[in-house]
């Protein structure tokens, strides 16, 4: 009985415990549609019937990392045949083609501060005119917004500096939390070798990203070991920081998919039910937030997930592969509309920012996203079909 009456008291925009919320989750094990019904209710209701993705290009600008975490394969050590570091010509070049593939968003990827652990980091910067990577993130965010793409930056833990900076040409920013959990972080376990990923240390992050202002993209990975009520915890935690600064404008929900060249390539991808579960219930804990999940990391059934919540699909582009995930190829934007449609949902393109987040962005920058933007703050589709 607790079950329904929680779930109604989320129907009724009432506030609920986090032992509702646990409770909620046990009932779903046994049986998920109660729960799934009033995750797609909620979205329905606050999102209606469209569901958004950002056409982006991913610019690999370095993958050396001080950290080593169990289940990554983006990160390249010197001598690897993977190994990027992007020069000024190869970032120009890439922002030309991203152009003439109508792309909006160009995403810049770096691993966690490779210039403290690598000399050829350094020596990379140097031939390039630059101190810090941040310093070089900056430069390329500007070549992006000369270009007519709109930046958004993943570059792990900036410093409170570096992102007061990188704010005046990135429309959004984002880092994923992974999860609140310590325990993650102890010998054995993901999160052992990767001192960045210390939940203290994210949370100061998107912390500082409140207090700047910026639009934030954060997320948690799903089957990595973690409980559900650390999962949970987790969801509560970015909820938290929310209703505080105001400025997350997307959680992603990230399945676990194994590597074959790392310590947790053994591991058994997420369950697909149990995931469904997490995100329906991440839609009753945040029922205003956009939740997406990545279409590639479930290429046979991505489809299924706009039944239990989400509304987004995050990035996704006709030009480059998923860096992080290289075995899993993007689907082509055609077929993920084919599938929205189908599902009874329309396809829409947004910015790297969504339109109710940009009263954080400067004038500048919105003078710059008015060339492509319709009525409703999305890319205008003639731009992007």
């Amino acid at each position: 009985m607790l079950n329904s009456d929680s779930l109604n008291n989320i129907l009724e925009n009432k506030a609920i415990s986090r032992q509702d919320i646990i409770d909620i989750y046990l009932n779903a094990i046994e049986d998920p549609r109660e729960l799934f019904s009033v995750a797609q209710n909620l979205r329905k209701k606050i999102k209606n019937n469209s569901v958004t993705f950002s056409k982006k290009a991913f610019f690999n600008i370095v993958n050396l990392c001080k950290d080593t975490c169990s289940y990554c394969t983006y990160k390249a050590e010197p001598v690897e045949e993977k190994l990027s570091l992007m020069s000024k010509q190869q970032i120009s070049e890439l922002l030309k083609l991203a152009k003439k593939y109508r792309c909006v968003e160009a995403l810049f990827v770096t691993g966690e501060q490779p210039e403290q652990r690598y000399q050829e980091a350094r020596d990379w910067l140097k031939e390039n005119g630059f101190k810090s990577t941040a310093e070089y993130l900056i430069h390329a965010s500007e070549l992006a917004l000369e270009s007519g793409l709109f930046p958004h930056t993943n570059a792990g833990n900036l410093s409170f500096d570096e992102m007061r900076e990188l704010k005046k040409t990135n429309v959004s920013m984002g880092i994923m939390l992974e999860n609140v959990s310590e325990r993650l972080t102890k010998k054995g376990m993901p999160h052992y070798l990767a001192a960045s990923k210390r939940p203290k240390a994210r949370l100061e992050v998107l912390e500082n990203s409140g207090k700047l202002g910026i639009p934030m993209t954060t997320g948690i990975l799903v089957g990595i070991g973690e409980t559900a009520e650390e999962i949970i915890d987790s969801i509560i935690a970015i909820k938290q920081l929310h209703q505080k600064y105001g400025n997350i404008q997307e959680i992603i929900l990230q399945n676990f998919q194994p590597k074959p060249d790392t310590i947790m390539r053994d591991t058994p991808s997420t369950d697909e039910n149990y995931f469904k579960t997490i995100v329906a219930l991440s839609r009753i804990i945040m029922p205003e937030m956009n939740i997406q999940i990545p279409p590639n990391l479930s290429p046979k059934s991505y489809q299924s997930f706009l039944s239990v919540g989400i509304n987004d699909w995050g990035g996704i582009s006709p030009l480059t592969p998923d860096f992080v995930n290289p075995e899993f190829s993007w689907p082509e934007i055609n077929k993920v509309d084919e599938n929205s449609k189908k599902a009874g949902f329309e396809l829409k393109c947004r910015f790297p920012i969504y339109p109710e987040f940009f009263s954080f962005v400067s004038k500048e920058l919105r003078d710059k996203m008015a060339y492509i933007e319709n009525e409703e703050g999305l890319v205008k589709e003639e731009y992007w079909r």
